[in-house]
């Protein structure tokens, strides 16, 4: 049921914002609305769906941090080496 719902959402033009979070740009609330009820459409049996409008400036507000880049790990030797 999720992944049917989640590839609806993404063929509906919402991507994954991070796990379980999805947005979508809507130009005009009456857009909005049209969204709203091809959510309703595609909500499956069980779980819970939550939508939050926000305008264009409340979003480009959102701050986004990431932790620190993996350091890129040595490449296994193709043979055993002893020193």
């Amino acid at each position: 049921m999720y992944t049917r719902f989640r590839k609806g959402l993404l063929k509906d033009g919402f991507n994954m914002m991070q796990y379980s979070v999805y947005t979508r740009h809507c130009a005009t609330r009456e857009n909005l609305e049209v969204h709203i009820q091809r959510v309703k459409s595609m909500l499956p049996g069980k779980g819970m769906v939550s939508i939050i409008a926000t305008t264009d400036k409340q979003f480009g507000d959102i701050k986004h941090f990431w932790g620190k880049k993996r350091k890129k790990q040595p490449p296994e030797p193709k043979q055993l080496e002893m020193f």
